[in-house]
């Protein structure tokens, strides 16, 4: 069984930054995308950013130039680097893990997720 776990929430004044960690552990063959995605207050969940397999992050247009995805295929890990945060950045972040397990059965899997609160 796949397991996903965010860390590195936090609170932040405006202008600050966070670093999220997301950690795919379990029987994992393979992976072929990993996305972050928030839930602000009385909101649906968005997506934030997305890698998938040997392409590079993508992002929606609210955190082009503010947030920045990597990934460490060997460790199964995704970070989410935020920049210049803002109060309208509060929310639930989550990470979505979606891939190959054990006996070659496909996964996709949702972490607990971790706050972000952007506050003066």
């Amino acid at each position: 069984q796949v397991q996903v776990v965010e860390s590195g929430g936090g609170l932040v004044q405006p202008g600050e930054s966070l670093r999220l960690s997301c950690v795919a552990s379990g029987t994992i063959t393979g992976i072929y995308s990993m996305g972050w995605h928030r839930q602000a207050p009385g909101k649906t969940r968005e997506l934030v950013a997305l890698v998938r397999h040997g392409e590079d992050p993508k992002y929606v247009d609210f955190a082009k130039g503010r947030f920045t995805m990597s990934r460490d295929s060997a460790k199964n890990t995704a970070y989410l680097q935020m920049d210049s945060l803002k109060p309208e950045d509060t929310g639930v972040y989550y990470c979505n893990v979606d891939g190959i397990g054990s006996d070659y059965q496909l996964f996709d899997v949702w972490g607990q997720g971790t706050q972000v609160t952007v506050s003066s």
